[in-house]
């Protein structure tokens, strides 16, 4: 294979690659960010000249775990291992999730069960660098640009307010990152640090990662000992459902006239919704309450916020039977 050839060939892929990119968005973007913020326009073209577009990002925004069946779903999360290192992580940070609880009314295994789910109790945090993922989806994403576009800016501001690296973060497809996989805007919104200093590391620090999960479902109104959500039984002659809201809407009562009952007998529930998931070869039907509502603020899907209650549950079994 001739060197000219090869030279071409290494030309036509980055062609390929820049035609992906509407350079007019990035540099019209800089220009804004610069002014907005008072940094040279130097500074940020610099930065923006060093990320790169990643077509495996644009794949996988199209093909979202969340569109999975629930059965296919569950079983990413619900795994012996999984629950075992839910096991140990509480345990090694008992009096961390133990005082975070108290400060800030949350129950503690319901954290747990977030950084479960987000990122296997820091173990998978992310293969792709930020900058590279949000530059993809700000100029490379059309039909979310804007949303991608203002996440950029808020996580340049961020690094250089947090001191964080802007050029080595990893984090997920979509720009989430740390042990909670927040946002930029919700890193900024959110986070906070344990040690109440100032620096919130949510890339490093577990501290910092539980206080901020529970900083976030505090200010969505988590309510500490109430429940999330209870499996529903079906009466042979209960009436078809049409798709029902994700926020709790009617009293139980309502549910149980059309023919669905709840398994586990609690009296003064509140307001529930009722969620269809679909199993093997049935649906499987569950009464959520307010703070399953709470935990779909942090992902609007409802198999997230089922996968994160059943692991939280699961391993809180476990705590008590070990």
């Amino acid at each position: 294979m001739s060197k000219l050839y090869l030279l071409s060939l290494l030309f036509l892929i980055h062609s390929s690659l820049l035609s992906q990119i509407n350079q007019d968005l990035v540099d019209d973007f800089a220009r804004n960010f610069s002014y907005q913020n008072q940094i040279h326009i130097d500074e940020v073209t610099a930065i923006l000249e060093r990320a790169e577009y990643q077509s495996s990002i644009i794949d996988k925004m199209n093909r979202p775990a969340e569109k999975m069946s629930w059965h296919k779903y569950r079983n990413i999360f619900m795994t012996e291992e999984r629950i075992k290192a839910g096991l140990g992580f509480w345990n090694e940070y008992e009096a961390i999730l133990t005082q975070v609880s108290q400060d800030y009314r949350v129950d503690p295994e319901i954290i747990v069960g977030i950084i479960g789910v987000e990122s296997y109790f820091g173990q998978r945090k992310g293969s792709y660098k930020i900058l590279d993922a949000l530059y993809t989806l700000s100029f490379g994403y059309p039909k979310r640009s804007r949303f991608f576009k203002s996440e950029l800016a808020t996580f340049l501001l961020l690094a250089k307010d947090e001191n964080l690296d802007v050029f080595s973060i990893k984090g997920s497809y979509a720009g989430a990152m740390g042990y909670v996989q927040f946002m930029p805007s919700s890193y900024e919104a959110y986070a906070r640090s344990y040690e109440k200093d100032g620096n919130r590391d949510l890339i490093n620090s577990v501290e910092d990662a539980i206080a901020s999960v529970a900083n976030y479902f505090k200010e969505h109104r988590w309510q500490l000992g109430e429940p999330v959500a209870q499996l529903a039984s079906v009466e042979p002659n209960a009436k078809p459902l049409e798709k029902q809201p994700l926020k709790p809407k009617y009293d139980i009562s309502y549910y149980e006239n059309l023919g669905y009952k709840s398994i586990e007998i609690r009296d003064n529930i509140g307001l529930v919704t009722l969620l269809t998931f679909e199993q093997k070869d049935k649906e499987e039907y569950w009464f959520a309450h307010k703070n399953f509502y709470v935990i779909t603020r942090y992902n609007h899907s409802p198999m997230y916020a089922l996968a994160v209650f059943q692991l939280a549950q699961a391993i809180k079994d476990r705590r008590q039977v070990d």
